[in-house]
């Protein structure tokens, strides 16, 4: 059986496909945008672009393919796994 690979956002391989777990529990300060623009767990996503130099990375999620952008410490509080 193969064992979870589980990621922060913030460093997830660029157009794989992958699903939200949860958020970081270390971070209490975590951004409401994170929730209020729908990066909910069990959310499927994937990064469309990542900017150099630690700069905003695009994500694609969800089934009506919503497009938002966030910025690299956000991705740090949601805690991800790869899908096949």
């Amino acid at each position: 059986m193969k064992e979870k690979q589980l990621h922060k956002l913030s460093v997830f391989p660029k157009n794989k496909m992958g699903k939200i777990l949860g958020y970081d529990n270390d971070h209490l300060k975590m951004p409401n945008k994170i929730i209020e623009m729908g990066l909910l767990p069990e959310t499927v996503f994937r990064i469309l672009y990542q900017a150099p130099f630690n700069g905003p990375m695009y994500v694609e999620f969800g089934a009506e393919k919503s497009r938002i952008a966030l910025r690299e410490e956000e991705g740090d509080y949601i805690i991800v796994e790869e899908l096949n």
